[in-house]
């Protein structure tokens, strides 16, 4: 008896060590999409101890998680939005790591004719005036975000039977889009991963307002003081240093890369 109560006392202490190491990451559903998660999650895993709980969510979720102190570490893409997180001492040590650039694509016969236009504005301008069908997360995200800067510059306030919100991930928003023949923002990793399932092509690129940063944030444990925030430093510094930057800038798809990483 006394054998069989010290193993089930050791078994306790080991199952309380093994939840101890889970770092909870939330981050945004093109980290996943793209495939970015598949090799950096083992890789991360297997350097540092630590076992990874992914949330994959839009950038606004992810933030709310942590504004609630429900994940220990973030990796998103919504600068000002990441910024408003840090002034309200909700997170800390936010940290440059990847970037890529959003795109516009659409059916191949463009009715709204915005093919190799470098302005945008001025392409979303053209949707909503043609009145060609748009498909929008609409989810909060980060891509959703950067679809509703660029519809406020051109001072729009989408909406009509054009105008398609789905409340949902990059992958099945993409989905749509192709079924309906629709016009739709995505983030070029998950653009290059998933496109051969498509018949959408390339509109619009290289405007630097598509530029897509991603940054790194721990929760502040001054807020959360049970967040795992010795963890999350540790993969803060994996992600933004030579291993893990070198999985980022490795990554690609038909030899084109799907995120630059900032450190070459």
């Amino acid at each position: 008896m006394y054998a069989k109560l010290s193993l089930i006392f050791l078994l306790s202490i080991f199952s309380s060590l093994a939840i101890a190491t889970d770092l909870r990451l939330a981050t945004t559903t093109s980290t996943k999409g793209s495939g970015l998660l598949n090799v950096l999650v083992p890789a991360f895993e297997k350097d540092s101890g630590y076992k990874l709980k992914v949330f994959s969510v839009g950038t606004g979720t992810a933030l709310r998680l942590g504004r609630q102190g429900k994940v220990d570490v973030l990796l998103v893409h919504a600068p000002t939005a990441e910024k408003k997180f840090i002034s309200d001492d909700y997170g800390v040590l936010r940290t440059a790591v990847m970037e890529n650039d959003f795109i516009v694509v659409g059916p191949e016969n463009d009715p709204a004719k915005i093919h190799a236009t470098k302005d945008v504005s001025s392409a979303f301008i053209k949707i909503q005036s043609s009145q060609s069908l748009f498909v929008s997360r609409a989810d909060d995200s980060g891509t959703h975000k950067k679809e509703m800067s660029i519809w406020n510059a051109g001072k729009i306030q989408p909406y009509g039977d054009w105008y398609y919100e789905m409340g949902a991930g990059m992958g099945a928003a993409l989905q749509t889009a192709n079924n309906q023949s629709a016009y739709i923002l995505i983030d070029r990793g998950t653009w290059l991963a998933k496109r051969d399932k498509t018949n959408l092509v390339v509109h619009v690129e290289g405007d630097p307002l598509l530029l897509n940063p991603y940054h790194v944030i721990a929760i502040n444990p001054k807020k959360y003081p049970k967040t795992k925030f010795t963890a999350a430093k540790s993969f803060i510094n994996w992600i933004t240093n030579i291993k893990g930057q070198t999985i980022i800038n490795q990554l690609k798809v038909n030899n084109e890369k799907l995120f630059t990483g900032l450190k070459k």
